[in-house]
């Protein structure tokens, strides 16, 4: 089970792979969250959340007990590194050892696991290995709620790499190009770039949806739910979706510029090429006219990403207007429920 507890929302979504790489929808639900049950990225109101998940597992009779379950923000720690090569045995003995001169946090007080990206490509003698470290304390907030819903927490991802896993399994990769990723929830973006086929960079930006509603709360003097029925396209009291546009369109430029940001320390710091497309999801990416804003601003293509473009799904058990209208929400759950155990 991929299971993406966003901010704003907890996505859940159960796939089954009927034959190699041919993913079938079995069960999939989405349930709001209070805004103050996850506040950037750390478990404030676990008893809020563990509902949401009793809700969530309620409603789509869900019988599998494996969830897998991801982590953004500031105590996810991504680097690649470059170390003397050496047998894979060696390493598993001193990445520890070797992850100390990159994490910023105690070594005792996170999780790390990696994965070697190339032996010897560069130099026989250098071996490039991606490496991920995580704070223990949200690691055990995360694993804590889904334990109390009874089920077991049996994988912890990180959102960029679900989502990358999403986009593989629905695209077509080019490794003539360069792609950004970019996952902008109620609060943090995901920005993962792949380049000749293989993520080369990775950051998280403190700001996303919340920042469109809010703007609206305060220029409209409307409430949080108005706000956010008014961001979706719908009529709320004398406003119409058209009233809203302009302070949209000022929000997804400054997000605009905050995605600008990333790229430039991008391009300054990798020899890659520059971003020739954006690939969008999130819940925020459904904001009206975004899109077209990041078009004008970046001048490359920009799409929205559909995570069940190639997933199978029963007409009967499944509308698929409804599935159309939440599916950039779900690149994150739909990522993680193609994860296996093991692998």
């Amino acid at each position: 089970m991929g299971l993406d507890i966003g901010s704003s929302a907890i996505k859940l979504v159960e796939l089954k792979e009927r034959k190699a790489g041919e993913f079938h929808l079995q069960r999939l639900g989405v349930e709001p969250l209070s805004p103050e049950a996850i506040v950037d990225g750390s478990v404030m109101d676990s008893a809020l959340v563990v509902d949401a998940i009793h809700r969530l597992n309620d409603q789509t009779k869900v019988k599998n007990t494996n969830y897998a379950t991801s982590l953004s923000g500031h105590s996810v720690i991504i680097k690649k590194i470059q170390l003397p090569a050496m047998p894979r045995e060696e390493l598993a003995e001193s990445i520890q050892w070797e992850a100390e001169q990159y994490i910023p946090f105690d070594i005792n007080d996170v999780r790390l696991d990696y994965v070697v990206l190339s032996e010897g490509e560069a130099s026989r003698d250098q071996m490039d290995v991606l490496l991920v470290a995580v704070k223990l304390d949200k690691i055990n907030d995360y694993v804590s709620v889904v334990r109390q819903t009874g089920k077991v927490p049996s994988l912890i991802d990180v959102d960029a790499f679900a989502v990358q896993n999403c986009y593989e399994v629905n695209y077509d990769l080019d490794s003539r190009k360069t792609l950004a990723l970019v996952n902008m929830g109620a609060a943090v973006t995901n920005i993962n770039i792949l380049s000749r086929g293989s993520t080369v960079f990775w950051r998280d930006i403190s700001s996303g949806g919340n920042q469109f509603s809010e703007a609206l709360q305060r220029d409209l003097n409307l409430s949080f739910e108005q706000a956010e029925s008014l961001k979706r396209g719908q009529q709320v009291d004398r406003y119409a979706p058209a009233d809203a546009k302009a302070v949209l369109d000022s929000v997804s430029a400054e997000m605009a510029g905050e995605i600008r940001k990333t790229f430039d320390f991008y391009s300054a710091t990798s020899s890659e090429g520059a971003v020739d497309e954006l690939m969008l999801s999130g819940g925020c990416a459904l904001t009206p006219n975004l899109a077209q804003v990041l078009r004008e601003r970046f001048e490359v293509p920009v799409e929205i990403m559909n995570p069940f473009r190639r997933v199978r799904f029963s007409d009967k058990d499944f509308d698929a207007a409804w599935l159309e209208s939440v599916a950039p929400m779900m690149a994150i759950a739909v990522g993680l429920a193609i994860r296996k155990l093991g692998d």
